[in-house]
C-alpha cells in the first residue's frame, strides 16, 4: 500500500521543516502514486520529456551526465527526501540522468500539476525554489572542489558532506553510514581516475581517518577530514520535504 503523506516516515525526521495540515493535505492530492524500483533502474534520462517527478522516500541513487564518447560526470548522489526530476517539471526536459543505486521507493507527482502548486500553494512553491537554490549552491561547491582541491581534499570533502547528510537523516550508526556506491561513482563525481581514487582512499585508511568497505563508510576522525578538506563546521539546516 502507498505511504500516506500524513504517515510519511521522513516527516518525523528533525531535518525536515514542519508542514501544516493544509500543506500535507495538498501534498496528498499532489502525490499520484508510489513507485518501487530495483537497483540499476534508470529513473530519468537526459533529454527525456518525463511526465513525472519524484521524491525519494527510501533508497539511494545517482545523478549523472554522459558525454557522447561515454565518459560520465556524476552530478550528485540521491538520498532519501531528495526531489528528483524538477528540471523536467519546470523546463520540460531533463538535462541529466538519474539511476537507482539501491532498491528505491519513490513518491510520484505529475508534472502537469506543478503549475497548480505555484498558483494555489505559494509556500510549497517557495519550498521547491529553495531546493533548487540549495542544489545550485551545492554544485558551486562541487565545482570549486573539482577545480581547486587536491585529490585527498576532494575525497575528504565528499566523505564529510555525505556523512553529514546521512547523519541529518538518521542513517548513521556511530562512525558508520551506508555507502552503497562504487569507487567509480566517487571518481566520476570528483574528476579523478579510478586508480587515483583507490590510492587516495588507501592513504586515508593508512592514516586511520576513513575506511570504505562492504558498502559502508567508516569515518574515524571526521574533524580531521574536514580540516583536510577545508570545510568549516555548519549546523544542518532544516529543509522542506516535497
Amino acid at each position: 500500500m502507498p505511504t500516506k503523506c500524513f504517515n510519511c516516515p521522513l516527516r518525523r525526521k528533525s531535518i525536515f521543516s514542519p508542514m501544516t495540515d493544509d500543506e500535507v493535505a495538498f501534498m496528498s492530492r499532489f502525490k499520484t502514486g508510489e513507485l518501487t524500483v530495483d537497483p540499476g533502474t534508470q529513473l530519468l534520462m537526459d533529454g527525456s520529456n518525463s511526465p513525472q517527478l519524484y521524491t525519494a522516500l527510501s533508497g539511494m541513487g545517482v545523478r549523472y551526465k554522459t558525454l557522447l564518447d561515454g565518459r560520465r560526470q556524476v552530478v550528485s548522489f540521491v538520498f532519501p527526501g531528495d526531489l528528483i526530476g524538477m528540471q523536467a517539471g519546470i523546463m520540460g526536459e531533463m538535462k541529466h540522468s538519474v539511476e537507482a543505486t539501491t532498491a528505491m521507493t519513490l513518491c510520484v507527482f505529475s508534472r502537469s500539476d506543478v503549475w497548480n502548486l505555484f498558483k494555489t500553494h505559494p509556500s510549497r512553491a517557495f519550498d521547491m525554489t529553495w531546493l533548487a537554490a540549495v542544489e545550485e549552491n551545492f554544485l558551486g561547491d562541487a565545482l570549486a572542489t573539482i577545480g581547486q582541491r587536491t585529490a585527498i581534499e576532494r575525497i575528504s570533502w565528499a566523505m564529510v558532506k555525505m556523512f553529514r547528510r546521512a547523519e541529518a537523516l538518521e542513517m548513521t550508526d556511530g562512525q558508520f553510514m551506508p555507502l552503497p556506491y562504487r569507487q567509480q561513482d566517487l571518481a566520476d563525481a570528483l574528476g579523478l581516475s579510478l586508480v587515483h581514487t583507490n590510492k587516495t582512499l588507501g592513504k586515508l585508511r593508512e592514516r586511520q581517518l576513513a575506511s570504505w568497505a562492504d558498502r559502508k563508510l567508516h569515518l574515524m576522525d571526521i574533524d580531521a577530514l574536514a580540516r583536510i578538506a577545508q570545510i568549516e563546521h555548519e549546523e544542518p539546516e532544516m529543509r522542506p520535504l516535497m
